[in-house]
């Protein structure tokens, strides 16, 4: 594992990136750029904070998170990988073991470049197999999870199949958006796509609601789909927009009162200022690679500011 020693006389950036210890022993980077302020931990290579110059933060982050070493952090983007939800048994190896929502995202990653092109920082951090990724069944895998902070958020998550047998996997970005009041937003993009509805026991439905309104606990993978989503915000005067590529699974969350009184690292009004817009592939999307292949999925958040209408 890399040392903050390491780190910061390797990928240091006097004035735009530095590494510290966050939180107790976790790394994290501290990004400073003309164009916004972030912050990333190897932890999970969880983005936990980006926030263009003069808005408001992009990203919920959950002020009851648990910052520990085997919890995954409630906010921002966590990476999900190699499944999505709780292990699902497929193939001649069919196991069901493992953390909901895969080991990716409470493993510590690499920082492997670090540079600034104009007003931009990217970074990009590496996992490959671990102890606990063995013990799990992956072995013969590699992931480069390349950042651009700027005045977007662009995320590229690439895994390659390095084994000589299929590689069989889900993923997501599971991106947490700060919002000023969630049952004042309207959501756009998603008419016509099926989807699994969690809520109703994983009933197969279709929207047809041009916009989204939630008015209660919502849980929806989107499937098929590689539609871009429109969070529109009254209350912040913005929007903000999730493109992606390589994505066919779209999921829509907020938990709602009744929800986040269930979840340890959620307050129990926190709800109200955040859904999560994730870029995914999961369920009948899934993939598989096989030997030698690598598959990309990107995800671009860009922020539009709104006229104030008491202008």
């Amino acid at each position: 594992m890399q040392t903050l020693t390491e780190l910061n006389e390797t990928f240091a950036i006097p004035g735009a990136l530095v590494f510290e210890s966050c939180h107790g022993d976790l790394l994290c980077a501290h990004i400073t750029t003309e164009a916004c302020t972030a912050t990333i931990y190897l932890h999970g290579a969880h983005i936990a904070h980006w926030q263009p110059i003069a808005e408001s933060p992009v990203l919920f982050l959950s002020k009851e998170s648990l910052f520990a070493e085997d919890k995954a952090i409630r906010g921002g983007v966590p990476v999900i990988f190699p499944w999505f939800g709780p292990r699902t048994a497929f193939g001649p190896d069919a196991r069901t073991d493992g953390p909901m929502h895969g080991f990716a995202r409470t493993q510590v990653w690499e920082v492997a470049f670090a540079a600034i092109s104009g007003q931009d920082l990217h970074l990009t951090l590496t996992l490959g197999p671990t102890p606990i990724s063995r013990g799990y069944g992956y072995d013969n895998f590699r992931v480069a999870y390349e950042i651009i902070f700027g005045c977007d958020l662009t995320m590229r998550f690439s895994v390659a199949n390095q084994s000589d047998k299929p590689l069989h996997f889900e993923e997501a970005l599971h991106t947490y958006l700060h919002v000023k009041n969630v049952e004042d937003i309207s959501i756009s993009g998603l008419v016509g796509a099926e989807f699994l509805d969690k809520v109703e026991d994983f009933k197969r439905k279709r929207q047809l609601e041009e916009v989204l309104h939630l008015t209660g606990p919502t849980d929806r993978l989107y499937l098929n789909t590689a539609a871009t989503v429109t969070v529109d915000d009254p209350g912040f005067n913005r929007q903000l927009i999730t493109s992606k590529k390589g994505s066919k699974t779209a999921v829509v969350w907020n938990p709602w009162s009744e929800g986040a009184a269930k979840l340890a690292d959620l307050g129990d009004d926190e709800w109200e200022g955040m859904v999560c817009i994730e870029t995914v592939n999961a369920n009948e999307n899934a993939l598989t690679l096989h030997p030698g292949e690598a598959h990309t999925m990107e995800s671009k958040i860009t922020l539009i500011k709104q006229e104030d209408a008491s202008a």
